[in-house]
C-alpha cells in the first residue's frame, strides 16, 4: 500500500473531522448559518478557480448532459449537505453531528439497492436494521427535556441523505473527468444556489469576532478546499477499498477535536447509539466484501 497515500487520506480525514467544530465556533462567534456556508463555498470556490488557472492545469469543459448532472449532484451533494450541517450544528453537538453523517454509508447502501438494483445479503439487511437502531439513539439523544426530535437532528439527517445519494450517483463522472477537476465542478455547481445568502452577508461579518471568522477562513480554505484535493490524491495513488475505510475514524476524531476545542462532549445516548451505527457500517461492509470474495472463489 502506498505510504504517501496513507498518509494524505489520514491527513484529509483529520481536516474534515475538525469542520464540525469549526463550523460551530464560527457560529458561537456571531456567524448566521446562511452567510458562513456562502463564505465557506466562496472561499472553496474562489481556491478551486485560482487552482484551475495554473499553468499545467488544464480543465476539460464536460458536455451538456454532464453539466445538468454535475449542476444537480453539486446542488444535492454540495448545496444541501452544507446546508444542512451548518443549520444542524447550531442546535446538537459537532460529535452528535459527524456520528449521524458518519451513517451515511447506510443510505448509501439502501440507494444503491433501490436504484442500482445492488443485491445484498439478508445478514447485511440485519446489519443495516442495527445501524438504523443506532441512528434512533442519537436521535433521542438528542432530544431536547420535552423529548421531541430536534431541528438539528433534522437538518443533519436530511444532509447525510443528501451525501448519500451524492456518493451513488457520482461514480460514473469519475471515468470521464479527473477527480480534482470533477470536484472543482461540483463546488463551483454547489456554491451558485448559495448566492441566495448573499443580502446581509457584509454586516453579518462586522458582528462576528475575530474567532469566528478564524474558523470561517478555516473551515473554508480547509474542509472544503485543499481536503478535496488531498482526498482525490490520495484515491489516486492507492486503493480506494483501503483507503475508504479510514473514513470511519471520522466520528471519533471530531468528538475529540470539538473537546479540545469547543469544551462539548454528545451525552452517553447518542454515543452509545453512535458506535452501534458506525459499527454496523463496518459489519456490513466487511461481511459483503467476504461473501463476494468467496463467490469469485
Amino acid at each position: 500500500m502506498n505510504r504517501k497515500a496513507l498518509v494524505l487520506a489520514f491527513i484529509t480525514i483529520v481536516i474534515w473531522s475538525a469542520a464540525f467544530p469549526g463550523v460551530r465556533a464560527s457560529l458561537q462567534g456571531g456567524y448566521t448559518p446562511e452567510h458562513l456556508v456562502l463564505v465557506r463555498f466562496l472561499i472553496a470556490s474562489s481556491i478551486f478557480g485560482l487552482y484551475s488557472l495554473m499553468p499545467h492545469v488544464h480543465f476539460k469543459l464536460p458536455n451538456i448532459r454532464d453539466a445538468v448532472r454535475i449542476f444537480l449532484l453539486g446542488f444535492v451533494g454540495i448545496t444541501v449537505y452544507h446546508v444542512g450541517i451548518t443549520f444542524g450544528v447550531q442546535t446538537i453537538t459537532a460529535g452528535t453531528a459527524a456520528m449521524i453523517v458518519g451513517a451515511a454509508p447506510i443510505f448509501t447502501t439502501i440507494i444503491a439497492v433501490i436504484v442500482l438494483k445492488e443485491r445484498m445479503a439478508a445478514s447485511s439487511w440485519i446489519g443495516l436494521a442495527i445501524g438504523f437502531s443506532g441512528i434512533v439513539l442519537i436521535t433521542l439523544g438528542s432530544a431536547g427535556p420535552a423529548f421531541t426530535i430536534s431541528k438539528g437532528t433534522i437538518y443533519v439527517l436530511i444532509a447525510t441523505i443528501a451525501t448519500s445519494i451524492f456518493f451513488v450517483f457520482q461514480k460514473p463522472l469519475f471515468k470521464r473527468y479527473d477527480p480534482i477537476e470533477l470536484t472543482a465542478y461540483f463546488t463551483w455547481a454547489g456554491t451558485l444556489p448559495m448566492l441566495i445568502f448573499l443580502p446581509g452577508l457584509l454586516s453579518n461579518m462586522m458582528i462576528a469576532t475575530a474567532e469566528a471568522h478564524i474558523a470561517a477562513i478555516f473551515v473554508g480554505v480547509f474542509p472544503a478546499g485543499i481536503a478535496y484535493a488531498t482526498w482525490a490524491i490520495a484515491l489516486s495513488l492507492g486503493d480506494a477499498s483501503k483507503i475508504t475505510p479510514m473514513m470511519y475514524l471520522e466520528p471519533a476524531l471530531t468528538i475529540i477535536i470539538a473537546w479540545f476545542w469547543l469544551n462539548e462532549w454528545p451525552n452517553t445516548l447518542s454515543l452509545i447509539g453512535g458506535t452501534i451505527a458506525i459499527a454496523s457500517v463496518l459489519i456490513v461492509n466487511t461481511l459483503g466484501r467476504r461473501r463476494r470474495k468467496t463467490r469469485l472463489e
